[in-house]
């Protein structure tokens, strides 16, 4: 079964960035700690960045974090979603006017301009389209922003929350939750490692 999964790193203080994120700074200042455990050799670090990427049928992200992983100091072919560790899912934008143009040409884009269930809708196609395909059970990953991320636990469309708690306090950036219709977290998993927290909730209410 197909599941809309939210996967983020986020600061103990609760922030997906630092301060001042923008197109050639997209985890604002200091931001970058919140991915240490991406590129950490903890052998736990890299069977939750393995497992996560290779059950990724498709990926949801907002226009602003698009802006930032197709612009000039974004992905390449070294690093990117699941760099070396999977193929090339689908990635579903949400966005309200598509860009006139795309860098990262090799990878499979769709824009959705109908809002952000409509967005997991075909997100959701996707993945079960490759799921057949491969003979596999794949998931949607809602890799972000953090308002992407906090709409969609808001509007009820995520099955399981899962997140990457990073040993920093940033003070001041993007924040992950700012209110919204309560949720009901059913803790199913905890990894401790040397750079991060790893948690996996199922979302319900």
């Amino acid at each position: 079964m197909t599941r809309i999964i939210a996967d983020i790193s986020v600061s103990l203080d609760g922030f997906v960035t630092g301060p001042d994120p923008g197109p050639r700074n997209g985890l604002g200042t200091g931001g970058e700690a919140l991915h240490t455990w991406a590129f950490s050799d903890d052998p736990e670090d890299r069977r939750v960045l393995c497992e996560a990427t290779a059950r990724s049928g498709a990926v949801i992200l907002g226009r602003r974090l698009f802006d930032v992983v197709d612009g000039p100091e974004g992905w390449d072919g070294s690093t990117g979603y699941g760099a070396g560790e999977v193929g090339k899912p689908a990635f579903v934008v949400v966005t309200s006017t598509p860009p006139t143009s795309v860098r990262l040409t090799d990878l499979d884009w769709t824009f959705v301009t109908t809002g952000l269930a409509d967005a997991v809708a075909t997100a959701r196609v996707r993945a079960e389209a490759a799921s057949s395909a491969g003979g596999k059970d794949l998931d949607v990953i809602l890799m972000g922003g953090g308002a992407t991320v906090g709409s969609a636990l808001e509007a009820g469309l995520v099955d399981v929350l899962s997140l990457h708690l990073a040993p920093v306090v940033l003070g001041a950036g993007t924040p992950l939750f700012t209110g919204g219709a309560p949720r009901t977290l059913v803790q199913r998993s905890v990894i401790s490692t040397s750079t991060a927290t790893h948690l996996t909730y199922d979302v319900s209410g």
